[in-house]
């Protein structure tokens, strides 16, 4: 990856006026960071301003929302998009998590402030508060329809929603410290839950009913992952027959991304090893790019992109600051990824540049939600900020 560019957060207001000036900085690895600014020369008829590089960085294209820069010395070049809309009423703390469901129309969220929400996509207006976790939330997500929610919270409960009524339908209990992420089996008739007990365990959502243990590594599971498995991996085959409560298990891949440094992967039908890979820091996040590619976050900031099929070397390791990788995104033919820094980031495939989500200022973006073109973050900053792709 080529030397991360950042630019100052709220740069799309500062370059709105005549003579606006906004900072830039290039940072290779290894070597000084470069310092320029941006000035506004004034608006174009068409409300765009006419904006200027300082040396050594150049303006490759301008919208009202983006802003493309190069840094020719160092080959980096980013495309900074601002939000198209933000948040502020959903909550009055840091927002710890966000999902929107699949037909776009609605957003789930769980703040420090000890609530868990469902708001319109389109313009955050209140619509539910989800009530009955002890203690915070720490992810939610939504089922596959839409209209049911998944919550894990540090009361060890699991627990699922009606998004119309706002009701409690199911509560699992089992786990004896806080649930930190949660995966969706398939369509969801099953689900699997991490937690700070060091287990991952796998739920009969129907009879509200534990399925089994499915690890137990004795470190903090930060992040889960569920993801169907290319043909060519053995998975291995389970010790006993498997319950008729487990459905979509079969072909399946588990990815738990732990405290104690190591992303474990396992077959979630069979529960026997794939891999065991240890990184730099504790692992927090983890993703599938595809039946054989993976993201794992750590705490150092290193995404690592692994092969499960030849997993002792990583493909490649992106590293673009030393804040935390807190949340990774299969994306397109690519990937988003968010950091304890404020930066959040889309790699694609295709494209020589990486494209800058802009407006949090050092605070953490905890998670990523994508609904067709729209990409929604939250923030410690207590703001769910809304980015529509078409603005590039």
């Amino acid at each position: 990856m080529a030397a991360p560019l950042r630019i100052q957060s709220d740069w799309a207001q500062a370059l709105r006026k005549d003579e606006g000036e906004a900072w830039l900085s290039c940072h290779p690895p290894g070597k000084p960071s470069l310092y320029g600014s941006l000035t506004c020369q004034g608006i174009g008829l068409d409300g765009i301003p006419e904006v200027t590089a300082s040396e050594g960085f150049i303006v490759n294209e301008i919208n009202k929302k983006s802003i493309h820069i190069s840094c020719p010395k160092e080959s980096a070049s980013s495309k900074f998009l601002a939000p198209y809309t933000t948040f502020s009423r959903i909550h009055t703390k840091s927002i710890t998590c966000l999902d929107i469901s699949s037909g776009g129309g609605l957003g789930v969220s769980s703040s420090t402030d000890g609530t868990m929400k469902i708001w319109q996509a389109s313009n955050g207006e209140l619509r539910r508060v989800l009530e009955g976790h002890v203690f915070d939330v720490n992810c939610c997500r939504f089922f596959p329809s839409g209209l049911v929610v998944l919550s894990g919270g540090m009361d060890a409960q699991l627990k699922i929603w009606s998004a119309e009524d706002a009701s409690c339908v199911v509560t699992f209990k089992g786990h004896k410290g806080g649930i930190l992420d949660t995966a969706i089996v398939d369509r969801g008739r099953n689900v699997v839950s991490g937690s700070r007990d060091g287990t991952a365990r796998l739920w009969d959502c129907g009879r509200s009913a534990c399925l089994g243990v499915l690890a137990d590594c004795g470190s903090s599971i930060n992040g889960v992952a569920v993801g169907a498995a290319d043909n060519s991996i053995n998975l291995g085959s389970p010790e006993q027959m498997p319950s008729e409560r487990e459905v979509g298990t079969e072909a399946k891949m588990l990815l738990l991304a732990r405290e104690d440094k190591k992303l474990q992967c396992l077959g979630l039908q069979s529960r026997q090893p794939v891999f065991l890979f240890i990184g730099s820091d504790a692992f927090n996040c983890c993703t599938f790019l595809s039946g054989f590619l993976l993201l794992a976050g750590t705490q150092d900031g290193n995404i690592y992109q692994l092969d499960v099929r030849s997993p002792g070397a990583p493909v490649q390791v992106i590293h673009r600051s030393g804040a935390p990788v807190l949340s990774l995104l299969s994306f397109r033919d690519g990937f988003i990824a968010s950091q304890g820094d404020g930066s959040c980031f889309i790699v694609q495939q295709d494209l020589d540049y990486v494209t800058e989500l802009t407006g949090a200022d050092c605070d953490p973006v905890y998670k990523v939600a994508t609904w067709e073109k729209q990409i929604y973050t939250c923030c410690r900053d207590g703001l769910v900020r809304r980015y529509q792709l078409s603005d590039l």
